[in-house]
């Protein structure tokens, strides 16, 4: 204590605390100082006080002072070691378990940066902790610093789900924005070369979806179990918004898919080019094949060259390799029409 007295600004540096906030159903919620967070957690909250804790993983101390000042179930400590970062939402020893990805602060569309967010919320408390900054949960602080009243820690675990689904909204929108201007050049015939980015926000697309759509087996688990201190209108809140999630990625999936037909379809006109440019360069072969083997024929220095002598065998030649000519061209169209 005499420690955490002398130094009480300092406290957030030791163990990796970004920010705190106490809430009181009805009344905006405070933020607390380090020093006031440790207080808090080192007497019993008042009966309709809860708490919201925000830490950065990425301190070397953080890991260490979550076991030994907040009760937080094993499985909390296992999710943040494990090769899965599948969303998701789960009860695990009387507190609602939840691995949440989302894009990070400064998010670009093709650049897909994914991180994720590891929380566990109880009755009383709601912890989170990142390794890098993200959007969903600066849009959450936003809120309750502006003033929005939140009456349990689960409020707040939907209100940042929701906050990730308007987040993936915007995503979409912007992407199909770009996607009706591919396919507007490519209805007018003006195709550019759009493959290379069609590709990429087919990968971003992808890799949200695959990283951002809820466990629907773990969800589905949660609803018809849930924890005893859950309340009613938490359970609607997260019903709603996990529905509203799961049109996200609906419009997510089709959004991909509509990509896909588009690259189809720039392929195939891609190709279709190619074979015309193919066969013109083959009828020019063609054509030009019959005065090159006549020319080499009457080419060769040997002796018997027919019409050598002749006054008119240069006209006679030239009539015989128009003919071939013709007989080839009216070949090569016809060979066209048949495909």
């Amino acid at each position: 204590m005499g420690h955490h007295a002398l130094y009480p600004q300092q406290e957030h540096d030791l163990f990796g605390l970004l920010y705190a906030f106490s809430f009181r159903p009805g009344e905006s919620g405070r933020e607390l100082d380090s020093a006031q967070t440790l207080r808090k957690l080192s007497e019993p909250l008042d009966p309709d006080e809860f708490l919201w804790l925000h830490l950065n993983l990425a301190h070397a101390a953080c890991e260490r002072w979550l076991r030994s000042h907040l009760a937080l179930p094993g499985a909390f400590f296992e999710t943040l070691r494990e090769g899965s970062r599948s969303t998701r939402i789960e009860h695990v020893e009387s507190t609602l378990l939840a691995v949440v990805n989302d894009v990070v602060f400064n998010f670009g569309l093709v650049s897909s940066d994914v991180s994720t967010l590891w929380a566990c919320a109880s009755s009383r408390l709601l912890v989170s902790a990142r390794l890098q900054p993200l959007h969903s949960v600066d849009k959450l602080r936003s809120s309750v610093k502006q003033g929005e009243r939140f009456h349990s820690p689960i409020e707040l675990l939907v209100h940042l789900l929701r906050d990730q689904g308007d987040l993936l909204t915007q995503i979409v929108r912007e992407t199909t924005a770009s996607v009706d201007r591919i396919e507007d050049q490519l209805l007018s015939q003006r195709l550019s070369d759009n493959r290379a980015e069609l590709s990429s926000m087919r990968r971003v697309l992808v890799r949200l979806q695959r990283l951002l759509a809820l466990e629907p087996g773990a969800l589905l688990r949660l609803l018809n179990r849930p924890p005893e201190w859950l309340q009613e209108q938490d359970m609607r809140q997260l019903r709603a918004a996990t529905e509203e999630f799961t049109l996200v990625i609906s419009d997510l999936t089709a959004l991909g898919e509509r990509i896909k037909l588009l690259q189809e379809e720039i392929a195939a006109k891609l190709n279709e080019q190619t074979n015309r440019t193919l066969f013109t360069l083959t009828v020019v072969t063609v054509l030009a094949l019959p005065i090159n083997i006549i020319a080499g024929f009457f080419g060769m220095n040997v002796g018997g060259v027919p019409l050598s002598d002749d006054p008119n065998g240069f006209w006679l030649l030239v009539a015989l390799v128009a003919t071939f000519t013709f007989l080839a061209g009216r070949w090569a169209f016809s060979k066209r029409r048949e495909y």
